[in-house]
């Protein structure tokens, strides 16, 4: 209601993206609510605002009836052979898990593809007998191949002190598996 617009656009086009609930595009928008800048950094604020919109970083899909809803921060998402992998979608495979207390889901650099996905998962007590044969396999039965795990870590998680999983250690950890 503040803003002049929001719209869900391909941030390489500046098209928007269909209403079909699927294709992925990043949440942008402006308004005389929007910021004008960053505070002395003339070059994030010009990459902020390329195009004249003002670029979120959160990755959403739009749906037949006009709903945005976010899928992943532009920095997580993972992109593996040209197909777009939200993070979070995995993860809530993953939570669905029986034996699954928390989880966590990063790119894997890869030669081929780009990036493979990565889960890092610590189980509830008593199901440390779950391997990561039956954790991949229970996700292949809920999710398209191509976002499938291709590694499972079973292990603890670092949480920040506000409860936000630290991705990036993720992503160093997974880069370390290379």
């Amino acid at each position: 209601m503040l803003m002049e617009a929001v719209d869900v656009k391909d941030p390489v086009t500046m098209e928007s993206v269909p209403f079909d609930g699927f294709t992925l595009g990043e949440v942008m928008f402006r308004g005389n609510t929007v910021t004008k800048g960053y505070y002395k950094d003339p070059e994030k604020t010009e990459a902020a605002f390329m195009g004249g919109w003002f670029h979120t970083g959160d990755i959403a899909v739009r749906h037949p009836d006009g709903n945005i809803e976010v899928k992943d921060r532009k920095l997580d998402l993972i992109v593996s052979g040209g197909k777009k992998i939200s993070t979070v979608d995995v993860e809530a495979v993953l939570f669905s898990h029986p034996a699954v207390f928390e989880a966590g889901v990063v790119g894997k650099p890869d030669k081929v593809a780009g990036e493979t996905v990565c889960a890092f998962v610590r189980f509830k007590e008593g199901c440390d007998d779950t391997r990561s044969d039956d954790i991949i396999e229970y996700c292949r039965e809920k999710l398209p191949e191509y976002m499938v795990p291709e590694t499972v870590v079973f292990d603890d998680l670092q949480f920040t002190s506000t409860g936000k999983l630290k991705k990036a250690v993720l992503r160093e950890r997974a880069k370390a598996l290379v």
